[in-house]
Formats: structure tokens, C-alpha cells, sequence
């Protein structure tokens, strides 16, 4: 591996932890209907399991409501059935050609669950991000054995890898709180 490939791993491990962290945020429940709550809701169609917005359109034409329009009105009640299974706290009601979700708003003791649980989430991706500090810090250290790079280029490489640390670390950060000032909106 050489240095510019050390460097270029160190930040697309540190990317996919925030694109991993802002996709698990799209799930998580707050006071407003989003079609991100459901659009991953695996669904049983015709024995593949298959992502709702393959199969419906997703709107959500106010902030208490997502409506699910199946392409195939045959597909209902699989949708239904799959969305109850899906532990999002919300029932599905349906006249036989889309599915209706109320999204009630959230009670304060159930706001204080989310804001731990995305808390948590944070504190994975932080992990994540340091971990990939590490790794490219040793691989810098094999380079350096192997006299691939000089003591001063390793030395920058190490200053450029916990900058990048830093960065994303605060873009951990100021995701959370932004998440966390969505599910405290009432």
C-alpha cells in the first residue's frame, strides 16, 4: 500500500461511517412524518423481500401523515403486514388502494428514548472514525518501517489523519445535534 492509498482508505472509512450514520438517522422516528421512517420496510413480494419505495410512492402531504401508494394494489396487504412487523410504532390503516400512517406526536419520556438512542449512534460512528485513525496511523508506521516514506512525510501523514479525525468528529457532532433538536421539536 502506498501513502496516497493509506490516506485515501483513512477517509473513505471515515465517509461511510457518516453516510452510515445519516442512514440510520432517516430511520429514527420524530415528531413529523417522514417517508424515511418506511422506505426501507422490507416487504414480502411475491417471495423477495423487497424495499417499500420500489413498490409504492412515498409522500407525506402533511406533517402528521406519510401516504403509500402501491404501484400493484395487490401488494396491500403484504405493505401492511410488513409495516407492522417493522416495529415503527405506528399501525398502518388502508382503503385497499394506499396505505395511510398517522404519525401521533411524541410523548416527552419517548423523545428522551430517541435522543439516547441516537446518542448512541454517535458515539458508534466516533468509534468507527477513531478506528480508521488507527489503522492508517500503523499503516503509516509499515510504511515508514519499509523506508516507503521519510520520518517528516510520516509525521504529516499522521498530522493530516487526525485532522481528518477531527473533522469528522465534529461532523458527528453537529449531525447529532441536529437530530437531536429535530426530535425535540414538538
Amino acid at each position: 500500500m502506498t501513502y496516497d492509498e493509506a490516506m485515501l482508505d483513512v477517509e473513505e472509512k471515515m465517509e461511510s461511517a457518516i453516510e452510515y450514520l445519516r442512514r440510520e438517522y432517516r430511520g429514527i422516528r420524530t415528531g413529523r412524518a417522514s417517508t424515511g421512517l418506511v422506505e426501507h420496510v422490507k416487504v414480502e413480494y411475491y417471495g423477495t423481500p423487497t424495499d417499500l419505495r420500489q413498490l409504492a410512492t412515498l409522500s407525506t402531504p402533511d406533517a402528521n401523515l406519510i401516504l403509500i401508494k402501491p404501484f400493484d394494489p395487490a401488494s396491500v396487504k403484504d405493505i401492511e403486514r410488513a409495516i407492522q412487523a417493522s416495529n415503527i410504532g405506528i399501525m398502518p390503516t388502508s382503503d385497499g388502494k394506499m396505505i395511510r400512517l398517522s404519525v401521533p406526536p411524541l410523548s416527552g419520556e419517548r423523545r428522551q428514548q430517541l435522543i439516547s438512542q441516537v446518542k448512541k449512534m454517535s458515539e458508534a460512528a466516533r468509534v468507527t472514525i477513531r478506528n480508521a485513525r488507527r489503522d492508517g496511523n500503523k499503516q503509516i508506521e509499515l510504511l515508514e518501517k519499509e523506508s516507503t516514506v521519510t520520518e517528516d512525510e510520516a509525521k504529516r501523514a499522521k498530522d493530516e489523519i487526525q485532522n481528518l479525525t477531527k473533522k469528522y468528529e465534529e461532523l458527528v457532532t453537529k449531525i447529532l445535534d441536529s437530530k437531536t433538536k429535530e426530535i425535540q421539536e414538538r
